[in-house]
């Protein structure tokens, strides 16, 4: 146990207290790749702001959830304007965390005693790739429904849990509104929260340890 709590501490420093936050040990030589993970939260910011917009107007209903979007695109104050910034953040924030990873992976970044940071942002990529899935049915249109039809049907294909797993993502047999309901729920509350998590996770490890030194 004691070993095992050394080596969390060595990588997590939960016993030491934090410093101020403005102070930083900066290599030098950094250039504008280590901004991607930078710009990836400032996407994730974007992307709750707005999430909290629409959600004022949204309705996750199998019969109001199209003409919710119609009419946060055509009536609401500035809701097409928030709607498309709430789509295109999500597609940076996509981007950005995949330009992160590589550079992460070129400067061998993930390397003791980083490696756990190199898992927890692994873990973000999957939460950010799985908001994206969920997200991408709301808008209850022909295309995303087909989309998420074609998407649960591939776990399926999973041996043996691929039925049970299939039934536990979409709620049902088909893609309907007990699935709409489902995503809404795993979209706006459980994934950020674990987003936040994670984050946090992250940014408290960078803040330990410091910038990796470019090699």
């Amino acid at each position: 146990m004691g070993r095992m709590l050394a080596w969390l501490d060595e990588r997590f420093h939960v016993i030491k207290p934090h410093r101020r936050f403005l102070q930083r040990r900066i290599p030098d030589g950094l250039n504008y790749a280590y901004c991607f993970g930078g710009l990836a939260f400032t996407f994730f910011l974007v992307l709750a702001g707005t999430g909290l917009l629409l959600s004022i107007y949204y309705i996750p209903s199998e019969k109001e959830a199209y003409r919710s979007i119609v009419m946060i695109n055509e009536t609401v104050l500035f809701g097409w304007l928030i709607r498309s910034l709430h789509k295109w953040a999500a597609s940076f924030f996509i981007v950005s965390i995949i330009l992160h990873t590589i550079r992460v992976f070129a400067t061998r970044s993930y390397r003791p005693p980083r490696e756990l940071n190199w898992m927890v942002g692994s873990l973000t990529f999957l939460v950010a790739m799985a908001s994206a899935f969920t997200g991408y049915l709301l808008p209850w249109d022909q295309r995303a429904y087909w989309a998420t039809e074609v998407g649960t049907a591939m776990i399926q294909t999973i041996p043996f849990a691929g039925d049970a797993l299939m039934l536990a993502v979409r709620g049902s047999n088909e893609v309907s509104g007990a699935t709409l309901i489902r995503f809404y729920s795993i979209h706006v509350l459980f994934l950020p929260l674990c987003m936040g998590l994670l984050l946090w996770m992250h940014f408290h490890m960078i803040k330990r340890q410091g910038i990796a030194k470019r090699l």
